[in-house]
């Protein structure tokens, strides 16, 4: 995609998703640094916690480059947030933004290219990871900070109960569903959830899916592709035989599942033993993790589910200073070590995940004692993810239509076809050209 295309996306959307109106100027307010004559004071926009502690260390060592942190909501209504503040052209220094949020605010011309400032750091992250700060350009929107490389939890103890093998890949994983279920009935191996939308997307990118790209001055909208289809007819099949429950995430019941064993795995990613501390404290101690089960017997490859990077925006008057403090925040070991601590993340640079905080493995996986060696080894075989300017719509029409489709234990395809042509009208509402 060109910076050309871009401009044009700012200059001809007329809305924008999350129903912000997009800006008809283009091009950055930036005029260069203007902190040569003195300190600069910046502010950040996040949402991680103790994100202000890990400043203050960064306050101490740069006294003539000060950075406040705002705490902020996180999701969409952060990114609506920006893009008005962008409009009035108050928008604040550095932003954290979701991985997915970026082509939003890029289209808004709402954030900087700072490929000249960081492009110096490129090899400090997984090539999947740095290609989602690009857009398919020469230029880099934003640093990563933190990732969410996917694997597969679980229960070591009934898996031997059972006598159940760890799946290598998706066709042994089915076939471990249905071995369970008649040994033990009133058990599932997991479920499928159709109220996050994340899981969904990041086993369609390990499959391969490029749900948005460009062709020329257009956006390509693939989410019915071969490769999300295949995931969603295989998950839809277990779902339909009964092999795997149909209910979602994140409820009592579910929580109440996994704590008394009723389901014995999770496809998830690194930050799963804070979810399974919460959900399922009685379990500490029973858990392992491994590598997703894979599709081709050639490859070796995981999805994202989450994460976020450091962005400056197109108001910024420092933009020097802030690309500096952005770089800072996301490459140096202090302020990694920090990021751990103080925010729980799983940092996106790769030194970063076998030093520091994450020698050890979290305390409710301390019968796995190597489990950031091999969550390291994972998280460098992330696939790129491919997003476009409504990512919020197109999450939304997976949560009703999976969510439907989920519960009558009817067919995915369908289901994944109208949330093609809910995204694919939405981009056309908004102004956007979209390649047929």
């Amino acid at each position: 995609m060109s910076t050309t295309l871009h401009r044009r996306l700012a200059a001809t959307a007329t809305a924008v998703a999350l129903g912000a109106t997009a800006l008809t100027a283009c091009g950055s307010q930036d005029g260069g640094d203007q902190a040569d004559s003195g300190p600069v004071s910046l502010t950040y926009w996040a949402w991680a916690p103790g994100m202000d502690k890990v400043a203050a260390i960064w306050n101490k060592k740069n006294p003539d480059i000060k950075v406040t942190v705002q705490k902020q909501a996180s999701g969409d209504d952060l990114v609506t947030k920006i893009i008005t503040a962008s409009k009035a052209k108050k928008a604040p220094d550095l932003v954290q933004a979701e991985y997915q949020a970026l082509p939003t605010l890029v289209s808004n011309d709402a954030l900087a290219d700072i490929s000249e400032e960081v492009g110096g750091i490129k090899d400090e992250f997984a090539p999947g990871v740095w290609q989602q700060t690009k857009l398919g350009t020469d230029a880099v929107y934003a640093v990563p900070q933190d990732s969410g490389p996917m694997m597969f939890y679980y229960r070591a103890d009934l898996f031997e109960e059972y006598g159940l093998e760890v799946p290598a890949t998706w066709e042994q994983f089915a076939e471990t569903a249905r071995a369970l279920k008649k040994k033990a009935p009133d058990k599932a191996l997991t479920t499928f959830s159709s109220n996050d939308s994340g899981l969904f997307a990041g086993l369609a990118q390990q499959a391969g899916a490029k749900w948005w790209t460009v062709e020329g001055q257009k956006w390509k909208v693939a989410i019915d592709d071969p490769a999300t289809k295949k995931v969603a007819d295989f998950w839809g099949g277990l779902v339909k035989e009964g092999a795997v429950d149909n209910q979602p995430m994140y409820t009592p019941a579910w929580n109440k599942a996994l704590n008394t064993g009723k389901q014995i795995a999770w496809v998830s990613a690194v930050w799963a033993p804070g979810t399974l501390t919460t959900a399922a404290p009685d379990t500490k101690g029973k858990w392992k993790m491994a590598p997703l089960p894979q599709w081709y017997d050639t490859k070796n490859v995981t999805g994202s589910w989450g994460g976020s990077t450091t962005a400056v925006t197109t108001d910024s008057k420092h933009k020097d200073a802030a690309a500096k403090f952005a770089t800072w925040l996301n490459t140096d070991p202090e302020a990694l070590a920090a990021l751990v601590k103080e925010g729980g993340i799983y940092p996106a640079a790769t030194s970063a995940q076998t030093s520091g905080a994450l020698v050890e493995a979290p305390d409710f996986f301390a019968n796995q004692p190597g489990f950031y060696t091999d969550a390291a080894e994972i998280a460098a075989t992330a696939a790129p993810a491919y997003w476009g300017p409504n990512v919020n719509v197109a999450y939304a029409a997976f949560k009703d239509e999976f969510g439907k489709a989920a519960k009558a234990r009817s067919d995915f395809g369908a289901s994944l076809g109208r949330m093609q042509d809910t995204t694919v009208a939405d981009l056309k509402k908004q102004g956007f050209e979209v390649a047929q």
